[in-house]
């Protein structure tokens, strides 16, 4: 699985989306994703500081469930290997712990937060058959090519994840 997300490439995938009826999920970000998103001036510094976005993985996690660590979280764009070129605003938790196996059978349990928070959550809803496009705001729902733009056209001082209208602290989004 982990190569099939590397091939694709994703940054996430579920059994599922591949045709598999497990309860398993691959997760990775790597740094050459980050850097390649940077140096084509899709994420400014000051949006990759309030995404939390950092390399991590490869994590193979079975069976994982989550919970929601507070109630602080965000919105920003999310895009699916399973809804190929389009991205759509999506809330999720800002921190999660998730608990599963790993591939050996061993307990796992893992504090994630920001952006690797909110591949958990997309990863895990696939699990439930829920995908982002059933989460996000329907009004943002966008072709994947426009949203640099968009991330772009931010005003000064409002980050993805920052006190805009958008971008509160939820109370409402299921954890699955």
């Amino acid at each position: 699985m982990t190569d099939i997300m590397r091939a694709a490439p994703g940054v996430g995938l579920a059994a599922p989306q591949i045709g598999e009826p497990w309860r398993v999920v691959v997760m990775e970000d790597r740094p050459e994703y980050i850097e390649r998103q940077a140096a084509a001036g899709v994420y400014s510094p000051e949006v990759l500081a309030a995404l939390e976005r950092r390399p991590f993985g490869p994590l193979v996690l079975v069976n994982p469930t989550l919970k929601a660590v507070g109630q602080e979280g965000g919105a920003f764009f999310e895009g699916c290997l399973s809804v190929r070129g389009y991205t759509a605003i999506v809330r999720r938790y800002r921190e999660v712990e998730v608990e599963g196996l790993d591939v050996e059978g061993a307990p796992v349990r893992l504090r994630l937060a920001g952006w690797p928070a909110r591949i958990a959550q997309h990863e895990v809803d696939h699990l439930a058959g829920v995908l982002y496009v059933d989460r996000m705001d329907s009004r943002s729902l966008a072709a994947a090519d426009s949203m640099p733009d968009w991330v772009r056209a931010l005003p000064s001082g409002v980050t993805p994840l920052g006190r805009c209208a958008c971008c509160h602290p939820i109370n409402d989004v299921p954890t699955s």
